[in-house]
């Protein structure tokens, strides 16, 4: 357990210089998308007037045409000006940096932003947009570098001990790999909250390594999925010593990103699958979220007027990451040749569970266990039972987790599955290695 730090009253110090050039960029393309929105509202207006508009689809002309042609020329210039001046700058904003330790404050701040636009920052090659990479002992992970495993200790001498059993837990949508930290509150009043964390936990009571995956949740989840692939690869061929157990424990997309990674590990040279032994889910929604099908709805309730039509465009800046969440892709073909922002039923391939491994999972609800059946249906506020449980109306797209692999815990929110001690011993007790292989199947 470790005392979390306090907020900051100040969050714009948790900026960094180089925060800055990018941010600047991404209010640049904010603004030209404000301005083509109103312009596209004003002329549908006018449109239904019978004014003409200007050369290019959902533009003005004349006068007006002229007007916001000039916003917009302006917002590139002082776009481009204060690139110019943030670019000079940008050896001061780099020292800086080097000397500016990381803070939960921004971490939390650039997971959110690629959770929502992480796939727009990745094709424009921002600064902002978060790289995959494991953590270990509080930092990244170089496989460039000739020792990615040697760590400077601190005044105590303490390093995270490296054992042949490494557990890899991968955070959910908008999220990042600190936030597997969570306050609870302490028994007594006086004391400050503590603070929980379910890899440290295993660590303790079944002694595995705990390694964290830090990813763009923005990015499609066969996107990610693939990248995890490679880098789990690369993992085994730099471990310190021969890894004889890799297990896996997930919360929310991080379940859908590590079935997609399995669908991706088809080469036989593979040696990363061939060491998984556990798979745990933490409220994945496997079948999808009903909350993204909501905002699916409101592209098309949006786009069906003319007058409304522009506003649509505000629905379509959600992530491929978020789009995928509607039926739980998981594979290239889910989404490749789709338009992600059409509303059509769930066309998703059939993917199983993999075979050979224990898959468990964790399902919650905000009901109590003895509300009616309708009401526990409800889910944790995200994601509904039947989705984190796998269950679905087609056997085909029913995932067999064997009934002594699932659990539902009562009363509990989705973010609060991070915190749970019903959650927590329940992976122990699935985790031992006393346990053997469980069936997938009912």
């Amino acid at each position: 357990m470790n005392r979390p730090t306090q907020p900051s009253s100040k969050p714009l110090k948790h900026l960094r210089g180089s925060d800055l050039a990018a941010i600047a960029k991404l209010a640049t393309s904010a603004t030209l998308g404000v301005t083509s929105m109103v312009e596209g509202v004003h002329q549908s207006v006018w449109g239904t007037l019978g004014a003409s508009g200007g050369a290019v689809a959902g533009q003005t002309g004349g006068l007006t045409g002229l007007i916001y042609k000039t916003v917009r020329g302006v917002t590139h210039l002082v776009g481009k000006g204060a690139d110019l001046a943030l670019t000079q700058l940008q050896s001061l904003f780099e020292a800086a940096d080097q000397a500016a330790p990381e803070t939960p404050q921004r971490e939390a701040v650039l997971a959110a932003l690629n959770g929502v636009l992480g796939d727009q920052l990745d094709a424009s090659q921002s600064s902002l947009a978060t790289p995959m990479t494991f953590r270990w002992a509080g930092r990244a992970l170089n496989f460039r570098l000739p020792r990615p495993f040697a760590v400077q200790t601190d005044q105590t001498g303490l390093v995270p001990p490296v054992t042949d059993k490494v557990l890899l837990l991968i955070h959910g949508l908008c999220m990042n790999d600190l936030q597997w930290n969570i306050s609870t509150q302490s028994k007594t009043t006086t004391e400050p909250p503590l603070t929980h964390n379910h890899g440290q936990w295993l660590a303790d009571e079944l002694g595995y390594t705990p390694i964290y995956l830090r990813y763009n949740t923005g990015l499609h989840t066969s996107q990610n999925g693939r990248l995890l692939c490679g880098q789990l690869e690369e993992l085994m061929k730099h471990w310190p010593i021969p890894i004889e157990e890799l297990s896996v424990v997930v919360h929310s997309m991080g379940g859908l990103v590590i079935r997609s990674a399995m669908n991706c590990a088809i080469d036989p040279t593979l040696t990363w699958p061939k060491h998984l032994k556990n798979i745990a889910f933490l409220g994945t929604p496997h079948h999808g979220a009903p909350l993204e099908r909501a905002g699916n709805w409101i592209d098309v309730i949006l786009g069906s007027t003319p007058f409304s039509r522009p506003f649509a465009k505000l629905g379509q800046l959600r992530s491929a990451g978020i789009t995928d969440l509607r039926y739980g892709h998981v594979a290239d073909e889910d989404w490749v040749g789709h338009d992600r922002f059409r509303s059509k039923p769930d066309s998703r391939i059939a993917l199983p569970l993999p075979a050979h491994i224990n898959c468990f999972t964790v399902a919650a609800t905000l009901a109590g266990q003895r509300s009616p059946l309708a009401d526990r249906l409800i889910g944790d506020g995200l994601v509904p039972l039947a989705s984190a449980l796998g269950q679905h109306d087609e056997a085909a797209r029913t995932l067999a987790f064997a009934k002594t692999s699932q659990q539902i815990v009562h009363r509990t929110s989705h973010m609060a599955l991070l915190s749970s001690p019903a959650v927590a011993q329940q992976l122990v007790t699935w985790l031992r290695p006393s346990r053997g292989y469980v069936s997938n199947k009912n």
